[in-house]
């Protein structure tokens, strides 16, 4: 299993002026990125405003993106769904067209407790091979995935990681402490999550300076904190707009 790490960028899903997928664009955006250094592309997420998408075009956004990447960069796909069968459909696809891990909320609107949660996990995993990375946002899904709660979801042997994006640098800090692989999913907390130690980050920031994103990480990992702290300066309010 390939261990993700560093910075993810998940794109835009860009439209022709009629409403259509604009593939050229989209091909165009994957490029743009790989070429400036972001390792990991994440399709159909909240950042590609997945809930307006037809499950075709969810399809074939994730069919372009493998093929566009085609092992320049690692490629994240989102294949969340209220029914449990549909997520599982999702993900066989996106697993069919090389996905390296794929990005899951539990049941949404009206969803199950912790057991019902961890059913859905557990059915996911048991339908397909590749890691599963569990999506964490309890405003949007009403239900909160806590260090506690991962920890047992991490039972189910193909949940590799933790997308969080509950804005809470101490719930970074919490599933840092367990050993947790946590993806931040704040895009203003980038900085603070780099310089704990955390797997990685979600960036919407980074579809916009993906060459200062990628600085500001080599300043980290460098222990050149206070340049790195100069440069985030410049970058914040870009974060802050966005989120």
């Amino acid at each position: 299993m390939t261990t993700l790490k560093g910075i993810c960028v998940p794109i835009c899903t860009p439209f022709t002026d009629s409403g259509t997928l604009d593939e050229g664009a989209l091909a165009a955006n994957i490029d743009s990125l790989i070429s400036k250094g972001i390792p990991i592309i994440a399709v159909n997420g909240g950042t590609g405003e997945f809930p307006f998408l037809s499950e075709p075009e969810k399809r074939k956004i994730a069919e372009i993106a493998a093929k566009r990447i085609n092992g320049r960069a690692k490629l994240i796909v989102q294949t969340s769904a209220i029914r449990t069968e549909d997520a599982i459909e999702n993900s066989k696809h996106a697993e069919s067209v090389g996905a390296d891990a794929l990005l899951i909320l539990p049941p949404y609107f009206e969803g199950p407790g912790e057991a019902g949660v961890h059913w859905h996990y557990d059915k996911i995993a048991k339908a397909v091979k590749t890691p599963l990375m569990v999506y964490n946002i309890p405003f949007y899904t009403q239900f909160d995935i806590t260090p506690d709660v991962f920890s047992r979801l991490s039972d189910i042997p193909t949940v590799a990681y933790i997308k969080d994006s509950t804005a809470n640098f101490m719930r970074i800090e919490q599933l840092n402490r367990i050993g947790a692989k946590v993806f931040c999913g704040c895009d203003y907390l980038n900085f603070s999550a780099m310089a704990s130690g955390a797997a990685g980050v979600f960036t919407g920031s980074g579809n916009v300076v993906p060459e200062l994103i990628v600085r500001l990480e080599q300043l980290i990992n460098s222990g050149k904190i206070d340049e790195a702290r100069k440069l985030w300066k410049r970058i914040q309010p870009i974060s802050l707009l966005l989120w």
